[in-house]
């Protein structure tokens, strides 16, 4: 789609319904490159109108695994972004009453691409890095709140996430977190419509 100020921004749809790719546009030449990676109107012209009241960045080595996590209550939408390195991330559907519950995208981002994920509020989320190293930014809908945070199994065979890795660094609690099925429904995001 081009805007009033010339540029692109490609959004592809996945699987998941809410759950974006984004491409923006990238303006480069010999010196490096330049593009917008948020820009409230054009964002919600796509679907994405949210209000992003927290920035975090993690930097984090080849092989290492962070998720799957979610909040609820208080969920957090986060729009996420590779600054440098490759990362293969992941959303899950985990609202209970969903009509894609328990299933998952995976897409590769990287910092050479520029591309985005939108993950909408209610989708647990995770990433495994596949570069030396990665530094990786997410724009969060709500404040991170450990009190409503929770993990769930990386592994999980009953969402059958196709990683990039088999033996993982994982966080302790990453490491323990458990499966879907073993959390009681109370703990999920309920679908908007159930």
């Amino acid at each position: 789609m081009t805007h009033n100020d010339g540029s692109v921004m490609n959004v592809i749809p996945t699987a998941l319904p809410g759950v974006l790719l984004i491409e923006p546009d990238v303006f480069g030449d010999a010196r490096g490159c330049f593009l917008e990676t948020w820009r409230a109107t054009r964002y919600a012209a796509h679907g994405i109108p949210e209000t992003f009241v927290q920035d975090n960045v993690s930097r984090s080595v080849r092989g290492v695994l962070r998720g799957l996590h979610c909040q609820h209550p208080e969920a957090q939408g986060k729009l996420v972004t590779v600054l440098e390195g490759e990362v293969f991330d992941v959303a899950v559907d985990i609202r209970r009453g969903s009509p894609t519950f328990g299933r998952w995208v995976g897409v590769t981002l990287s910092g050479a691409r520029k591309t985005q994920l939108y993950i909408p509020e209610g989708f647990a989320h995770g990433f495994c890095v596949t570069s030396d190293t990665a530094l990786f930014l997410y724009k969060c809908t709500r404040p991170y709140n450990p009190d409503t945070e929770f993990s769930l199994a990386w592994n999980d065979p009953d969402i059958g996430i196709r990683w990039p890795v088999e033996a993982p660094r994982l966080s302790d609690k990453d490491r323990a977190a458990p499966r879907l099925r073993d959390l009681p429904p109370r703990r999920l995001p309920p679908y908007p419509d159930a």
